[in-house]
């Protein structure tokens, strides 16, 4: 007989197996059911991957001076798209070292990498290391909220990763990576990042600048510029990884990581012309719209110079700091001690954070100060102040100007190593505008709006009306020239008086004198009013008014003889322009900014054709060129023959010394200068005239704008000391006598930042009052002083 227990346990041992088999496939059943769950509930709300076909990131629109290089730019996000060929092998593997070591090898997803970072995290109890490849970074930046840290926003970024291998090449992603990574300081993108930090391409970085790039990935933390220490570091520890996976070698690490961050920051701050790239500005969103201007990205070829615009900068600056320096010290500075605002250790200026040069004007710290001198500390810089540094502000110690704490105004003169020479100035009270036209196309070269365009970014070459005192002159001897007037013409300059808008008026000379009777090229180079007056009632209002309309000028021009003393408001950039139809031989050339503007990608949008204006017969204008050339040699726009070319031009100044202008011209520039208070109510004080305040700063532009160019002169243009010879007029005073007009100094400094020569003060005459509407009866004018 058979025993049947063991074939019951057999039975028994079969039954438990095949239990413990199905709630292992039910378990696995559920995990499966359950992950395939999650899997459809994150995947059912992830972004269509093929909307990268589409994404266009937001570029920058560059704006390029007349040589190709960049002077400004617009953008949400600063960016500029290179291709995976154009980023260099180092580059590549910084980013690679520090961020995906197994890019070239994973789906898109490091499973081995999570893991890792999974068991580390475990250990320390909280988040140590992330895992995120290079693929789930753009899948995060992207499409999620990446400051979202659930499980569930990780999950969806494993799954966009994964579609986005399955769809793009390593070379593709890479690229997107590459042009889209935040940077710090609004730099999108490592070639943004390399133009902004070091001043170059990424073709050009070397092995610790990629480093320093590659380690700024992680956040602004790592900034070089608000944290170099912790990027110092974070770089040293990028370079011992490179060399740790054989990307570069262990002597170029231990050469690299010794040195300095090596930052040569490129601000775009567009501080080189930033009043001209705010008018394009305002041009390309008026003319594309904010989204293309900002976010689409365009390419504006400007005619912008860059030597010019440096020029201009450099000369408005020193004008107004001479300005300035003329009306003494004024003191009254903030000090960072007595406000506790800072420490003399720890106090930082923003103009420090930026390359400083020979030529700058910015603030400095006092540390120190004793009889002989005074410390002044500028970012790494620092220098000693003695008594020739300040000679100009009359005090004999540094102790009776300044104190540890205060913050100064200064100068950079030289700078060797870390020792800087500085002057002394302070902050200038008036404001200056200059704007300078190539005359044979009409571009606009340089242009400066102001002092400081962070301080006010009101334009004073193109928005400012302002009364241009006796530059105006040049639309009444024009009509007269027209009409058959010759500059040997004799004018008398004697008390007159007569109606103007019903009303008596009698204008007054500068210098409440009578030269009897003169030729109009003598009253032309001495800006004698009287005769400007006569000569204008003699052509006829009307005609002098047409003429300036003729020369480009729209603002109002109410017909009243006290325009002809410029009394009328103009801006600067009109005014310029119309001066050059005299070098233009009659024509003007519409002033322009712009030569050609095109898509990011190339296509032309826009191209320069200006309108050409024939505004007076050639023999018109030369007559006016060699009229004007005179005021530069004998009349009061003398300071002028410093520059030692054949250049014309014309002074201004208005009532109560309120306004000065100089607008002079050679055969290749016709450049305007205007000084004075925003507040036209302010004075800018005795005897700061045209040739006082303006043309000094018309000069250094002048000078810097045409050094190494070839002289040339006025074609077809005789001049009139050579056609006097041939002329007998006779007159009370010749016109070779000293001109009486008190305009400006006789001799000028060549050199900037020092005080020109002062004329013998004389008893101002008043100055016109200004011009009133047709609708109104304009008041009785005397004369602006010119």
């Amino acid at each position: 007989m058979v025993e049947l227990p063991p074939i019951t346990l057999r039975l028994r041992g079969r039954k438990v197996v095949g239990r413990l088999a199905f709630s292992l496939l039910l378990l696995g059943s559920i995990a499966i059911g359950s992950l395939a769950g999650l899997l459809f509930v994150y995947s059912s709300d992830l972004p269509q991957i093929h909307a990268l076909e589409d994404f266009q990131p937001d570029v920058v629109t560059e704006l390029y001076a007349d040589d190709g290089q960049i002077v400004g730019n617009f953008a949400l996000q600063r960016r500029v798209l290179l291709t995976y060929e154009q980023f260099p092998q180092v580059l590549k593997d910084a980013i690679l070292t520090t961020e995906d070591q197994h890019f070239e090898e994973h789906w898109g997803v490091d499973f081995t990498r999570v893991a890792g970072a999974a068991w580390k995290n475990v250990l320390a109890h909280h988040v140590v290391e992330g895992a995120s490849t290079i693929t789930m970074q753009i899948a995060g930046t992207l499409f999620l909220d990446r400051s979202d840290r659930r499980m569930g926003r990780k999950i969806q970024e494993s799954l966009l990763a994964l579609q986005i291998e399955r769809h793009y090449s390593k070379q593709q992603i890479f690229t997107m990576y590459c042009n889209q990574i935040y940077l710090s300081h609004g730099n999108y993108g490592f070639e943004a990042a390399s133009e902004y930090y070091f001043g170059k391409p990424v073709g050009k970085l070397n092995a610790q600048e990629a480093a320093l790039l590659a380690g700024l990935i992680r956040g602004p933390s790592y900034s070089p510029i608000l944290h170099p220490q912790r990027a110092l570091a974070r770089r040293n520890l990028v370079l011992d990884l490179m060399a740790r996976s054989g990307k570069i070698t262990e002597t170029q690490s231990r050469q690299a990581i010794p040195q300095p961050l090596g930052l040569h920051l490129q601000a775009p701050r567009n501080t080189l012309a930033p009043y001209f790239v705010e008018e394009i500005r305002k041009y390309l969103e008026s003319t594309y719209g904010t989204e293309m201007v900002h976010q689409r990205g365009l390419r504006v070829y400007t005619t912008l110079n860059v030597t010019m615009q440096q020029a201009a900068n450099h000369a408005i600056r020193d004008g107004l700091h001479a300005y300035d320096r003329r009306h003494g010290w004024r003191g009254k500075l903030d000090n960072i001690l007595v406000d506790k605002s800072d420490t003399l250790d720890s106090y930082e200026d923003d103009d420090w954070r930026w390359p400083i040069n020979k030529g700058d004007y910015m603030q400095g710290l006092v540390t120190a100060v004793d009889q002989k001198a005074a410390t002044i500390k500028l970012g790494s810089l620092h220098a000693l102040l003695t008594q020739p540094d300040f000679a100009w502000t009359g005090r004999k110690s540094p102790a009776d100007l300044l104190k540890p704490g205060d913050l100064v105004e200064v100068s950079i003169k030289e700078i060797n190593g870390t020792v800087a020479h500085l002057q002394l100035q302070q902050n200038v009270g008036p404001q200056a505008a200059i704007v300078a036209i190539d005359n044979p196309t009409g571009e606009i070269k340089a242009m400066v709006g102001g002092y400081s365009f962070d301080e006010s970014k009101f334009n004073r070459a193109t928005q400012a009306q302002r009364q241009v005192g006796s530059s105006f002159k040049i639309y009444v001897y024009s009509a007269a020239v027209e009409q058959g007037f010759s500059p040997f013409d004799t004018i008398l300059d004697a008390p007159f008086t007569t109606m103007s808008g019903g009303q008596p008026y009698s204008p007054h000379n500068y210098d409440e004198k009578f030269e009897g009777v003169i030729t109009l090229r003598r009253a032309l180079d001495g800006s004698r009013n009287i005769p400007a007056v006569k000569l204008a009632e003699k052509v006829g209002m009307n005609a002098v008014i047409d003429m300036a309309r003729r020369f480009g000028i729209s603002s109002p021009l109410p017909p009243y003889l006290p325009i002809t003393l410029g009394a009328a408001d103009l801006n600067l950039l009109e005014h310029t322009s119309a001066f050059t139809v005299f070098p233009d031989d009659g024509i003007r050339i519409d002033p322009h900014m712009i030569r050609r503007v095109t898509t990011y990608d190339g296509a032309l949008l826009e191209q320069a054709h200006p309108l050409v204006h024939d505004v007076v017969e050639p023999e018109v204008a030369r007559t006016m060129t060699s009229m004007l050339q005179d005021v530069i040699e004998r009349g009061t726009g003398t300071p002028a023959r410093v520059l030692a070319r054949p250049a014309g031009g014309k002074t201004g100044t208005t009532n109560d010394f309120t306004d000065a202008w100089f607008i002079g011209f050679t055969p290749e520039i016709t450049a305007g200068v205007w000084v004075g208070y925003d507040d036209k109510s302010v004075s800018l004080g005795k005897p700061e005239t045209g040739a006082i305040a303006a043309l000094p700063i018309w000069l250094e532009f002048m000078q810097g704008a045409l050094n190494g160019k070839p002289v040339e002169a006025f074609q077809n243009v005789v001049p009139l000391e050579k056609v006097a010879l041939t002329k007998n007029v006779k007159v009370d005073t010749p016109d070779t006598a000293p001109t009486e007009a008190g305009e400006g100094p006789t001799t000028l400094d060549a050199n900037p930042g020092t005080s020109p020569t002062l004329p013998e003060s004389r008893r101002p005459g008043e100055a016109p009052a200004k011009a009133v509407p047709p609708s109104q009866n304009p008041p009785a004018a005397p004369s602006p002083r010119s």
